[in-house]
């Protein structure tokens, strides 16, 4: 009866509000409800911006708003579409892509930071070209998002710091992606450092390739072995599987990444590599080194590790091959000038405070606890 008395746009604005609430509260009966259903028809069709305004303010969450009702207000102007494309449920993947297809930037910006976002959604989304819209769904861990699309973003948007801060700041990333983000990141790094401080450009590569090679070596550690093949296959295509880090992830105990590596350098299966690399009679690695043509320089500290390695073993707990990590720096640390080691004061600093971060052998825990 009010709304009779005063038909005004504020009116039906407030009117709207309080059947939103009362929908959204579940409060109404079978036949209110399908009532408060029809007004929702007539009023995302009023002229009053407002009226669908407290509409969407109040039923964006509700999953029991009619589908035509919430694609109406989908498509409606911003103020009224965002909150119900960020949050409605009743939305679908084809709704989402058609309205993302219209090329309003604000509208696509929404869909990317939806609680759930599935991979089909987040494809039609990198494929805008809206670094907003892209930076705020690679940041969304309720986005799912191929590897394929994220090679795209890379390829379109990996020059920008904002998308790579995103993208490094999801908790997993593909690991042939990292390794592209690593790099990007480094080269901007060194870009940083060039405007900050004069270094001769081969002292600048030289502490950018240190940078950039013991993150990836992170990522390698972390990797399952077909993940493991993947890396190194993409670092040897794009010329960046250098003597620097295969001899950097073997004294490190990395021996999976370093035998992928060499059997990749080498062009023989992995199975051969292995077994030229751990044999016994000391001429199989020596072929191998030859065969991946790396520098002759390398070779006794190569040699030297791999004879440590030897006498180490993985035990079996868990966090076991950190634990081999460790305990292959450790030894490599205090044996590298009688072994042959010889490394950069950088390197050395960097082993060291890798060797902090990794778990001390089970052996020692227990006799720590039982002193």
């Amino acid at each position: 009866m009010e709304l009779l008395r005063d038909p005004s746009g504020e009116r039906r604005s407030e009117t709207a509000q309080k059947i939103a609430v009362e929908f959204d509260r579940g409060a109404l009966s079978d036949a209110e409800r399908k009532l408060a259903e029809e007004i929702f028809r007539i009023m995302v069709k009023d002229a009053e911006v407002r009226v669908r305004e407290a509409l969407a303010d109040n039923l964006k969450s509700n999953p029991l708003l009619p589908h035509e009702v919430a694609v109406a207000l989908a498509r409606d102007v911003n103020s009224v579409a965002l909150p119900v494309l960020e949050f409605s449920e009743v939305l679908t993947d084809e709704d989402l892509i058609e309205i993302i297809s219209l090329q309003d930037g604000d509208k696509q910006s929404a869909i990317a930071g939806r609680q759930n976002v599935s991979e089909r959604v987040s494809d039609a989304i990198v494929d805008t070209g809206n670094e907003t819209a892209v930076t705020r769904l690679v940041s969304n861990p309720g986005a799912d998002i191929s590897e394929g699309a994220f090679g795209r973003v890379v390829d379109s948007m990996g020059g920008s710091e904002t998308v790579q801060r995103a993208m490094a700041g999801r908790s997993q990333l593909p690991v042939t992606i990292a390794e592209r983000l690593v790099t990007l990141m480094a080269d901007s790094l060194k870009a940083q450092i060039s405007e900050r401080v004069s270094l001769p450009e081969d002292a600048m590569t030289d502490l950018v390739l240190q940078i950039r090679e013991r993150a990836v070596l992170s990522l390698s550690v972390q990797s399952v072995s077909v993940d493991l093949q993947r890396l190194v296959d993409q670092l040897y295509k794009n010329d960046r599987l250098t003597p620097s880090i295969v001899l950097r992830a073997l004294v490190m105990g990395d021996l999976p990444f370093f035998e992928q590596a060499m059997a990749v350098l080498a062009k023989v299966s992995v199975d051969n590599a292995r077994e030229l690399i751990h044999d016994g009679g000391k001429l199989g690695l020596q072929a191998i080194f030859t065969k991946a043509n790396l520098p002759r320089s390398y070779f006794p500290a190569a040699r030297a590790a791999i004879d440590v390695a030897r006498e180490l073993e993985y035990d079996g707990g868990e966090r076991d091959r950190e634990r081999f990590s460790r305990r292959m720096i450790e030894r490599v640390l205090t044996q590298y000038g009688d072994l042959g080691v010889d490394f950069d004061v950088e390197d050395l600093d960097y082993l060291m405070t890798k060797l902090q971060d990794l778990p001390v052998d089970q052996v020692d825990t227990d006799g720590a606890n039982g002193g």
